[in-house]
């Protein structure tokens, strides 16, 4: 069977493979103390993230979704990245799932003049940091996020990327 990894939109009825894709890799994987009562916005992503402008997809390879990503518009031209998770798998260069993610949620935002994204992990995901420097984000002290940035619980690493719309043609 192909390999070929397809990047579609989630909504609401993509909940259930959502929370089996994600939750396993923040408490199993990670040993993040974090729980569905933390994350009510996985049980409605519409709400949190669609409605608002903003946007949550995911990587399906054979129609089984391997990876996600989400964008919070947090207005003043500006989003916050969330939920960027691949199963550990299909992580890495051969498939490029991350990449796909990434582009896919940057092309919705130049489409949408959507110009600064922010983002906060911890400080243990290493590979996300350098997934995200090589990406060209730059690393902001928390004192040097914006005031409308959703900073969530346990986060101590921040990210910045300013989208240039020339980058895609």
């Amino acid at each position: 069977m192909e390999n070929k990894i397809t990047i579609k939109d989630l909504n609401n009825l993509h909940s259930k493979a959502i929370l089996d894709l994600i939750l396993p890799i923040q408490q199993i994987e990670f040993n993040v103390p974090v729980t569905l009562k933390d994350q009510p916005d996985l049980l409605d992503v519409e709400r949190y993230y669609i409605n608002n402008g903003g946007g949550f997809w995911g990587a399906f390879l054979n129609e089984n979704l391997v990876g996600t990503i989400a964008l919070i518009n947090v207005g003043h031209r500006a989003g916050a990245i969330r939920k960027m998770f691949v199963k550990k798998e299909f992580r890495g260069n051969e498939l490029c799932i991350s990449q796909q993610l990434f582009a896919t949620l940057r092309k919705y935002c130049i489409k949408n003049e959507i110009d600064d994204l922010y983002l906060g992990t911890v400080d243990m995901l290493k590979a996300a940091h350098r997934f995200y420097e090589k990406n060209g984000f730059e690393r902001l002290t928390k004192e040097q996020l914006p005031d409308y940035f959703p900073n969530m619980t346990g986060e101590n690493v921040y990210y910045h990327l300013q989208i240039k719309k020339h980058e895609y043609n």
